[in-house]
């Protein structure tokens, strides 16, 4: 029997993985609200800082070519709750870190051991649900990594001063091993899959799907509409608003909300609307070519200051929620067997240009700084540079490909 089919399918098939990314996403953004503390304790530079949180975002990177293969051959109930264990383990370590090289690993272990929420339930979604759900599955579980990044932000502000950044991360250890424990205890097994030979050619066609123009295209805006999204979401978002913005720490988590509440809103929408959307002929390369425009004029006015800031910042949000269609969109273009490998690869994308523009927006506020410029020109020549890498990456997405009409 498909396990899709049986009544409590909500419970046992959805919510596992759905906790899981939830979990995921509050891991990667609750730096974001704890940067004031971790610096001041540790006397940490704007470039520490930002080196230290993108450990998350290099070691989630680097898993994703291996678990694409993993994934494919083992099942997501034992990759995630495995994984999951480490990322447990990864936040003990970072809560019991003294030193920069500690809390360096801790993160990057959190960044390991949750780097299969998603593409597990999104590998568990195309085995049991139809292909007419597919939008909708994985609009509601983007949703749940919404809910995520909504916990780190005003809840997470609320219960520093009682607990503090170490209880916080104490607190999201047992979290973890739940999660792990659930999955493993309701996630049914898939069947296996026949090794003979794979392993070498799903490891060859890794090449030629780097190469490929039609990867290529998406790469570039993987990279730093949704890596830059996930940098300012995770780190820089907070101290741009208290700085540039004057808000105190408390007002800033609460534009943080607002953030985060637009992206889960605009995940609601895809998992609502988005098959109707595609009947209608709009295809997931359009989505990505409309969302990226808007998030680029959006961006502009935070920056200018042209308008207030707080609708600015839940927009922002609310169209970020189209990044999660680069998965669908590249993946189109490539045969389905290779959905996996194709879709981990974008996921690499994201997570290096996270930690490249995390790092990066962090060197040049040194920089800047050292050169005695105020904290507020500084941020702001940061973000501008962004905005001018996204404005050249978004090219490809507009060059019209052959399989387009076809397959997307």
């Amino acid at each position: 029997m498909n396990p899709a089919l049986h009544p409590r399918a909500w419970a046992t098939l959805f919510l596992p993985f759905a906790l899981g990314y939830y979990l995921s996403y509050l891991l990667r953004t609750v730096n974001a609200v704890i940067s004031p503390d971790l610096t001041q304790e540790l006397t940490l530079s704007a470039s520490d800082l930002g080196l230290l949180t993108s450990g998350y975002f290099l070691t989630f990177g680097l898993a994703q070519i291996p678990l694409g293969i993993a994934l494919d051959r083992y099942g997501p109930r034992r990759i995630n709750a495995m994984l999951l264990l480490v990322a447990a383990f990864g936040a003990v370590v970072f809560a019991l870190g003294e030193s920069m090289l500690e809390l360096t690993l801790g993160r990057g272990l959190i960044g390991l051991g949750v780097s299969a929420c998603l593409m597990a339930g999104l590998k568990a979604f195309s085995m049991w649900y139809p292909a007419e759900r597919q939008s909708s599955m994985t609009g509601f579980i983007m949703a749940a990594g919404a809910l995520g990044a909504l916990t780190a932000a005003t809840p997470i502000e609320a219960v520093l001063p009682a607990i503090g950044w170490r209880g916080v991360f104490w607190m999201l250890a047992v979290v973890a091993v739940v999660a792990a424990s659930y999955v493993w205890l309701c996630i049914p097994d898939t069947p296996p899959a026949d090794e003979t030979g794979n392993l070498h050619e799903a490891i060859g066609s890794l090449g030629q799907i780097f190469r490929s123009l039609d990867f290529l295209r998406f790469a570039g805006t993987a990279m730093f509409f949704t890596g830059g999204f996930m940098a300012l979401q995770s780190l820089w978002a907070v101290p741009w608003l208290m700085t540039v913005e004057g808000f105190s720490r408390s007002q800033a988590a609460g534009y943080l909300v607002l953030l985060n509440l637009g992206m889960f809103c605009g995940q609601m929408s895809i998992g609502f609307f988005g098959t109707r959307l595609a009947r209608r002929g709009v295809r997931p390369v359009n989505l990505l070519q409309t969302g990226y425009c808007c998030v680029l004029a959006v961006e502009v006015l935070i920056i200018t200051g042209a308008l207030p800031s707080a609708p600015l910042w839940f927009l922002l949000g609310l169209l970020a929620a189209v990044n999660a269609q680069a998965y669908v969109a590249a993946a189109s273009c490539f045969p389905r067997a290779a959905f996996g490998r194709v879709s981990t690869a974008i996921n690499l994308m994201a997570f290096a240009g996270a930690f490249v523009v995390q790092w990066g927006m962090g060197i040049v506020l040194d920089v800047l700084g050292s050169a005695g410029h105020t904290g507020t020109n500084a941020l702001t020549t940061a973000f501008a540079m962004l905005i001018a890498v996204q404005s050249i990456v978004i090219v490809p997405l507009f060059w019209r490909r052959g399989r387009d009409a076809q397959t997307n």
